[in-house]
């Protein structure tokens, strides 16, 4: 029983929800790294959610017998090859990952912003007649990305969509 496919994608689900829980917790914290443990839980919710999305795949692809080797979600969605295959349960993956505005591409994005440096942002200098030195606020947080509702809500799809197939592969 441990070693089925779908034990790895519940796994990640609930860790995905402990990192949530944490990261609420965080943000209500007056603690002096209560910034730092946000930003950590809400990257281990990324992560962990991804790692579901990703176990989602390989329950499919097994289902269908496919070989689906280590590869990531990212190529798994990407794969021509499964794209001819006509799999209902990865075309409407595809279909979601493939239109901008969806949560699952904006958890892709997501997941592939962990791996990216941070680039400053360039401002071009407008006025000569500005001053050189400009005071910044040290007091003012900097909005996050991410929300904890919209992770939140990315898990709840999943798992919406994680229960909608397994009651479809399970009726053949």
């Amino acid at each position: 029983m441990a070693q089925e496919r779908y034990t790895r994608t519940n796994q990640k689900l609930f860790f995905a929800g402990l990192a949530l829980e944490s990261m609420a917790k965080a943000q209500q914290s007056r603690a002096l790294n209560a910034q730092g443990l946000v930003q950590a839980e809400r990257e281990a919710a990324v992560f962990h959610l991804y790692g579901a999305l990703l176990g989602l795949c390989h329950e499919i692809a097994g289902f269908y017998r496919l070989e689906e080797g280590g590869r990531d979600a990212r190529a798994l969605l990407n794969d021509s090859a499964l794209r001819e295959l006509r799999i209902p349960e990865m075309a409407e993956m595809l279909e979601l990952a493939a239109q901008r505005e969806t949560w699952l591409a904006r958890l892709l994005n997501a997941y592939e912003d962990l791996f990216r440096p941070p680039v400053a942002v360039k401002v071009a200098k407008g006025d000569v007649t500005q001053p050189l030195i400009q005071a910044v606020n040290l007091d003012e947080p900097e909005s996050p990305t991410l929300r904890h509702e919209q992770l939140q809500e990315w898990r709840s799809q999943l798992k919406d969509v994680v229960r909608r197939f397994r009651d479809a592969l399970s009726e053949c």
